[in-house]
């Protein structure tokens, strides 16, 4: 097949979703930097959408199944992301506080967005193989320590909503891969009591305040503040919005980390509902388009690890858009394809490589 055929065969409309809702969030980085006379972070994620994109479409090239056909290289690849997510605690540099990303020059690079998509190969390919015997216990167990391992070094960094984030993946998984109701019921158990010591020994005093602050957000003007902040800025946007670049509470700095974290706000407060309304819609298309490709896969691992990727998202997209309507605490998840940042958005576009490895590969 010759380089013409491939791209006629590629899911353009999974591909056009992808670009519209990178789009919102260029449009976001764009006016954070506006806001600050500074837009390197607008042109590096131009940069990182560029290599995202040659990615996706390099890999689309490869057939999936030489990842699902060779378990050692799975395990190594799971075996250098664990050591690159321990060495972060050793060789990452303090940044607020933690050690969260490696500094390679002028760029940084998050080794939990890598984990995420080997991670996300690997449970694919157990489950895959033992679809049939997901009745038993064992198989949670093992596929559990598969993801207690990056989980727990996350945990420690500390990260806790990175830590969601894997074990909701896992969860999601499980769910339809056919676990047992009452296996569930026991994890869910088992789930609570780990929350409870959590809150209790191990988590942060910074992290228990943001708890605190979302059940009770009346300190405005200390830890409530992004919390004020979002609401304020989302419902000023009204229908039509602003304007991009003239959100009063980006421009003047009103609104905290608008180019990660709080960029949903940023995108409601210059676009308005109508802009949200077409935002939520081209993201809504980009998951069915995900889980259509998985659905109409023809085997388990493809099927697996599309259903996973689009668990991640949704994941993600909800927990991101909660702290910014204060539905949720802020546990620093970004908000994927859209936030600002290099690691996260190539790490999706090649899980979308993947996808169109499998879709062009039916």
């Amino acid at each position: 097949m010759n380089f013409v055929d491939h791209l006629k065969k590629l899911d353009w409309v999974l591909i056009g979703a992808t670009l519209v809702v990178v789009a919102f969030g260029l449009a976001g980085i764009w006016s954070s930097g506006l806001a600050k006379g500074d837009f390197g972070n607008f042109e590096k994620q131009l940069v990182f959408l560029a290599v995202g994109l040659a990615l996706m479409f390099a890999i689309s090239f490869f057939d999936y199944r030489m990842l699902r056909d060779n378990s050692y290289l799975i395990l190594l690849l799971y075996a250098l992301c664990l050591a690159l997510l321990a060495g972060l605690h050793f060789f990452a540099p303090v940044i607020r506080g933690t050690r969260g990303w490696y500094q390679v020059g002028f760029l940084t690079l998050d080794p939990i967005e890598t984990m995420k998509i080997v991670l996300l190969i690997l449970l694919a390919k157990y489950f895959s193989m033992r679809h049939v015997e997901m009745y038993k216990l064992r198989h949670i167990l093992i596929s559990g320590l598969y993801v207690a391992l990056p989980a727990l070094l996350i945990f420690i960094k500390p990260d806790l909503g990175g830590t969601m984030v894997f074990v909701l993946m896992w969860l999601g998984i499980l769910l339809v891969s056919g676990i047992k109701l009452k296996h569930f019921l026991a994890l869910s158990l088992c789930f609570m009591l780990v929350a409870g010591f959590s809150w209790q020994f191990l988590l942060a005093d910074y992290q228990k305040a943001r708890v605190v602050n979302f059940i009770f957000p009346y300190d405005v003007l200390g830890g409530s503040w992004s919390q004020a902040q979002t609401k304020v800025s989302i419902g000023s946007g009204q229908l039509f919005g602003q304007g991009l670049g003239k959100g009063s509470q980006v421009q003047y700095g009103f609104l905290p980390e608008p180019h990660t974290d709080f960029i949903f706000s940023v995108i409601a407060e210059e676009w308005g509902l109508a802009g949200v309304t077409v935002f939520f819609t081209t993201y809504l298309i980009l998951i069915w388009r995900i889980l259509k490709i998985a659905i109409n896969s023809q085997s388990n691992f493809p099927r697996l690890f599309g259903i996973g990727f689009a668990i991640v998202l949704i994941t993600q997209f909800t927990i991101n858009i909660g702290m910014n309507l204060s539905l949720f605490p802020v546990v620093g998840i970004y908000l994927p394809l859209v936030s600002y940042g290099g690691s996260g958005l190539i790490a999706n576009f090649v899980s979308l490589g993947i996808l169109q490895s499998i879709y062009t590969k039916r």
